[in-house]
């Protein structure tokens, strides 16, 4: 199984970490050459706006959404949740315009409102840590939700998307990363 982590920005090597923990292959995807054919890829936590304009920037923009509208799993953390989104409570602006739910950017406030909490992903108590973290206002038909922290959505997943509000990267648990490998 080869995994490709999007490199431009955020917490990528961290995301790589934990899938080689798992026996993964990774591959970092910084220019256009580097997306190749995938079981899977990786939009890590970051800067949603600087990875957004990096995407374009770099001519990625359109292969990465292709991919994914073709199937290719996906998992996005907290700004990966935010690129994917459709819809945004505070702005117009799109990005790969594919996971059908509203976003509230930095919902649980901004730096000094991040938090680690514990709470059940699709059945299993696991360690979630927010760090101006997003959350969903809104969900699409073909969307289901795996987790909810404080009333609030932090985890969904349509079809190859996984779109997570949260950091398991910055966790030792590894339910989130394999759910992900499961996808396929």
């Amino acid at each position: 199984m080869k995994i490709g982590v999007l490199a431009l920005q955020g917490a990528f090597l961290e995301h790589i970490e934990m899938l080689r923990k798992l026996g993964v292959e990774t591959v970092e995807i910084r220019q256009k050459g580097d997306l190749v054919d995938f079981d899977g890829i990786v939009l890590p936590g970051g800067e949603s706006t600087a990875m957004g304009k990096l995407l374009r920037d770099l001519e990625l923009f359109a292969p990465l959404q292709e991919a994914l509208r073709g199937g290719t799993p996906c998992l996005g953390t907290c700004a990966g949740l935010i690129l994917m989104s459709k819809r945004f409570e505070d702005s117009e602006w799109r990005h790969l315009d594919l996971l059908d739910v509203t976003v509230r950017r930095h919902g649980f406030g901004r730096q000094i409102g991040s938090f680690a909490t514990t709470a059940e992903f699709a059945g299993e108590s696991v360690p979630m840590v927010f760090i101006r973290g997003p959350y969903i206002t809104e969900v699409g038909e073909n969307v289901e939700v795996l987790a909810k922290v404080e009333e609030k959505i932090v985890a969904v997943r349509q079809g190859n998307l996984l779109g997570v509000a949260f950091h398991p990267e910055l966790t030792e648990d590894f339910v989130v990363h394999r759910y992900f490998l499961g996808m396929r």
